[in-house]
């Protein structure tokens, strides 16, 4: 008996020697480059040369790493394309692009006016073409987007414009929504609605009706804190709103899961549920911030109390574009607006 426990013993110190083995060699690894995690703040807007493709329905995809996120859908006469990442990424975009289709792009649609959605805008639109291609020859593709988004890229004359001319929308829309027709998206029915004040006061969010996929822009993401621009007309209740609205239009398979595919402005692909929680946990720190308006607190008193502790740990950043004490504020700002 004595000598089966040595025989166990000894096999047990060997399970755990090889154990440290290996964990000894995970550095090693590290350091070849194999598996290396995310460069520190390699986040909103950053600039790499992999542009990363996903495949959401069969002729929809999601491009991620030029920026904002991208959605690709593929037809018989072209390639359309929600947001169009930064301008130094654009040539590697096209190259995504290529590689899903032989086909032009005929036609961008912007979610907004933000740089990491509209700076490709430029090279993108001069590569491609318009359709129908015999009636409209040597035209470039499509630009569409909601008015305000026109206003923000474009200038009044002699002044200096934010996007050069050949990146602004061509198209725009000024009412709740907006229906391209299928006779030329491949028979996809598509669906541009307008959400006022969320993320800008030009947002759009994206439906493709018949693939079921929602590209949402900058209203919704994985990666952190919405991003209020509260001097281009967003609100903290705008965003909300706009998240309200994806929950309305999208169906989930089972229990709020799968169904509906969600395309954020960035981070991953999602679905309804995703939304879900992000919408709880931004109308849970919309009304703590309110609570603490109402006591009198200041803005710097109201950083102080961490309103957003809870969910710092997966959203917060203390550094970067887009900070946990800047969305902070934000809340704050355009709940009091006579206090800006």
């Amino acid at each position: 008996m004595s000598g089966m426990l040595a025989r166990r013993a000894q096999s047990m110190a060997a399970i755990v020697c090889g154990a440290v083995s290996a964990l000894a060699t995970v550095p090693d690894a590290w350091a070849q480059g194999r598996g290396n995690p995310p460069a520190p703040g390699a986040g909103r807007g950053a600039t790499t040369s992999e542009v990363r493709v996903l495949q959401v329905r069969p002729n929809v995809h999601m491009l991620s790493g030029a920026g904002g996120n991208i959605t690709v859908l593929t037809f018989n006469e072209g390639v359309l394309l929600v947001d169009t990442g930064t301008a130094q990424m654009a040539p590697a975009v096209l190259d995504a692009v290529k590689r899903l289709s032989d086909k032009p792009i005929v036609h961008i649609i912007n979610t907004s006016a933000t740089s990491d959605h509209v700076g490709g805008n430029e090279t993108l639109a001069s590569s491609g073409k318009r359709i129908p291609m015999e009636v409209v020859a040597g035209e470039g593709p499509m630009i569409v987007a909601h008015e305000n988004v026109m206003t923000r890229m474009s200038a009044p004359t002699g002044k200096q414009a934010a996007a050069p001319e050949r990146a602004w929308p061509n198209e725009t829309y000024h009412l709740d929504m907006m229906k391209l027709s299928t006779r030329f998206h491949g028979g996809e029915a598509i669906e541009l609605l307008h959400a006022p004040s969320a993320h800008s006061d030009g947002d759009t969010l994206v439906w493709f009706r018949k693939s079921d996929v929602i590209a949402t822009g900058d209203i919704f993401m994985t990666t952190s804190y919405p991003i209020v621009e509260v001097a281009s007309g967003g609100t903290i209740d705008g965003v909300i709103d706009g998240l309200n609205r994806v929950l309305e239009i999208a169906f989930p398979d089972n229990r709020s899961e799968g169904g509906t595919m969600i395309i954020p402005g960035h981070g991953r692909l999602c679905d309804m549920a995703d939304v879900g929680y992000y919408r709880d946990m931004v109308t849970i720190i919309r009304a703590r911030v309110q609570d603490l308006i109402k006591k009198g607190q200041t803005l710097e008193q109201v950083k102080a109390a961490r309103p957003t502790r809870d969910y710092d740990g997966r959203f917060g950043a203390t550094t970067g574009p887009w900070t946990t004490d800047m969305f902070v504020e934000a809340v704050y700002r355009t709940l009091t607006p006579a206090r800006k």
